[in-house]
């Protein structure tokens, strides 16, 4: 047996450090690919478990509502059985997965049973989908899942592109090709905790987003890295500063943020397009593409907007921001509008 001034001798060596590391990682795959199998199985378990449920329907022509006595029943005699997995509403889901999914093989291997609680709450499909779409590709846990949906990521979305965008955008998620794949009209701050303030200054919401950085790239979406707050641009002796400065991976540019607290103002224009041509010719390095500028006001005025962005050569664009979750009633109305519209011009 290995005596302690032997083991320790092991343990400083950088061949033992490389073994510990290996084992780590290896053990730490394990450990997902377990949890991943056993999250995949039982997902297959409930989509089978619906699947006899309705099957048992069908065959005794019932139709099964939320309240129904046959699904009270088997709740309570699962319950007895088996114990905990098969509440009342755990068992209604379970129908819902099979009938909103009746191909097993269009189940993802990534999404929990408690992903697909909150997706099967979703009655539009092609909401659904962009929400499934994208908690698969940006590897969402459920609490990201739920604040997205709240926030009506979707409907935000969609209500700032063209309906072909809006299909795919249900079918793919979200795409960043160009510029304008990185907006929303409004964004929402619900996290910044200002609403219970009776007055805020722009300085307040800047610290708000900062301190909230997690929250804050969830709601600004994929590709964002941050680089700064209240960056300095110092000019002819004087000095000028942007309020948050971020890289975009995907885009390979630098996206500055300018916070107003009230209304965008046509000067606010002619202010980012001054911080856009600095950092187009002092900033950007070799492989980065045009700077974006977007100034976020609570709100604008349209038409001083549409004559204030004339003949702007930058890409400057204007967006609106509020501090709570947006009306659900409110935002579905204006998305069934737009897709009408868009029908109506075909």
């Amino acid at each position: 047996m290995m005596n302690n001034k032997e083991i320790m001798a092991i343990e400083n060596t950088p061949e033992y450090d490389q073994l510990l590391l290996n084992v780590g990682e290896t053990f730490e795959r394990g450990r997902q690919s377990a949890a991943a199998a056993v999250n995949t199985a039982m997902v297959q378990t409930y989509w089978k478990i619906g699947r006899q449920i309705v099957e048992y329907e069908q065959h005794g022509n019932e139709k099964a509502e939320y309240g129904s006595d046959v699904l009270n029943r088997l709740s309570k005699d699962l319950t007895d059985r088996y114990g905990k997995g098969f509440s009342h509403s755990n068992v209604v889901y379970m129908r819902r997965l099979y009938l909103t999914y009746p191909k097993s093989q269009t189940l993802s291997d990534f999404l929990t049973w408690s992903h697909y609680v909150e997706l099967l709450k979703i009655d539009d499909p092609l909401e659904r989908s962009f929400y499934e779409k994208e908690c698969e590709a940006e590897h969402w846990g459920v609490r990201e899942l739920k604040r997205q949906m709240k926030s009506m990521l979707f409907h935000r979305l969609a209500l700032s592109t063209d309906k072909q965008e809006v299909l795919k955008l249900a079918s793919e998620g979200q795409i960043i090709e160009k510029p304008e794949d990185i907006l929303k009209e409004p964004y929402v701050f619900e996290f910044t905790g200002l609403p219970q303030l009776p007055v805020y200054e722009e300085g307040d919401l800047e610290e708000a987003l900062v301190n909230n950085l997690s929250l804050f790239f969830l709601e600004l979406g994929k590709g964002f890295t941050y680089v700064g707050r209240q960056q300095k641009i110092v000019i002819g002796g004087r000095t000028y500063k942007v309020d948050l400065v971020f890289y975009h991976r995907i885009l390979k540019c630098f996206v500055l943020i300018d916070l107003k607290r009230g209304e965008v103002q046509h000067e606010d224009i002619g202010q980012m397009n001054f911080y856009l041509n600095y950092y187009r010719e002092e900033m950007n390095t070799e492989g980065d593409t045009e700077p974006i500028g977007i100034i976020l006001g609570a709100y604008q005025d349209k038409l001083v907007m549409h004559y204030a962005l004339q003949n702007i050569t930058n890409q400057v664009f204007v967006s609106r921001y509020q501090l709570y979750l947006p009306n659900r009633e409110q935002l579905e109305s204006e998305f069934r509008r737009f897709t009408r519209s868009e029908e109506d011009t075909e």
